[in-house]
């Protein structure tokens, strides 16, 4: 596996970070991850411009590198964004190598690391049947406190989250804000369906505004569905008809039980399966390509 790192790529087992990068001590960094289909990226440019949103926000200067032909090369180099191979792609910019405190300007230099790998689709067999989530004890972190805008490296909050769905058996959580609203689950957007209307928590309600998720509120619009974003309990979602997820790597995921609670009838609904059905047939609107022009 070839890894960026810095300004050079090297084999996996030469990519070697300081003890004293500031990512590793305090998780002060960005990242963001990319997924291509074949030899397409998906949505490259919104990605890119969402790292540099987050890099400006916590003040870390965004490296000025040709961010599209580093994603090509790591593609071609680790055989990935292939007929065969789809890949995922993750860029990580940490504050750097500097003395041990807080002050960012401890650091001279950011750290650069760009990984690409296959990226497996998940089970079918979920797509079939649905996955199941809980509602979280752990609270998502107060906007005020932490802007959700913001990809941080520092995923702790959501990780405390992922612990509680594994012990359940869950194939993921649902957090809920300081006002007992439903959020996001830990790598997703949310979104339900009742009597068919399409509504998905409102980003004011502390949550990162996914490029899928935004996706998928277009094609909804564009097919004339009532969509709401708004602010929603964990038992409006119980009663609801129909529920899914949304993420790069997953696209549209169903959801079968929250709590569990059986939705709907416990099964992928209709809107969810049309709208996986217009994201599959709009994808090469959102395409870039990534091999060599």
């Amino acid at each position: 596996m070839w890894i960026y790192l810095n300004d050079r790529f090297v084999k996996r087992e030469e990519a070697l970070i300081s003890v004293f990068d500031h990512g590793f001590l305090y998780g002060d960094g960005v990242y963001e991850t990319i997924r291509s289909y074949g030899s397409r990226i998906f949505m490259q440019d919104h990605h890119l411009d969402r790292l540099r949103r987050s890099a400006d926000a916590i003040g870390l200067p965004m490296p000025n590198l040709k961010w599209p032909d580093l994603l090509r090369e790591s593609m071609e180099r680790n055989h990935v964004g292939t007929s065969q191979h789809d890949a995922y792609l993750r860029i990580t910019i940490s504050r750097g190598v500097g003395d041990i405190g807080l002050d960012p300007a401890l650091c001279p230099s950011p750290t650069i690391v760009i990984m690409a790998k296959p990226l497996p689709p998940p089970s079918p067999e979920l797509y079939r049947s649905g996955v199941t989530l809980i509602i979280a004890e752990t609270r998502r972190n107060l906007p005020s406190a932490l802007s959700p805008q913001i990809k941080s490296t520092n995923f702790l909050n959501n990780i405390l989250a992922k612990r509680e769905a594994i012990a359940a058996g869950a194939f993921d959580s649902i957090l809920l804000n300081w006002e007992q609203h439903l959020t996001e689950c830990t790598v997703s957007n949310l979104f339900f369906v009742t009597d068919g209307c399409l509504r998905t928590p409102s980003v004011e309600c502390g949550l990162l505004d996914g490029i899928t998720r935004s996706i998928v509120i277009q094609l909804a619009k564009e097919q004339r569905i009532p969509t709401e974003e708004g602010h929603f309990t964990s038992e409006q979602l119980r009663q609801s008809n129909e529920c899914f997820l949304t993420n790069t790597s997953m696209e549209i995921m169903p959801v079968s039980a929250v709590d569990r609670t059986q939705i709907g009838k416990g099964k992928p609904g209709p809107l969810s399966q049309k709208l996986h059905e217009l994201f599959i047939g709009a994808r090469d609107r959102f395409l870039e390509i990534a091999s060599p022009h």
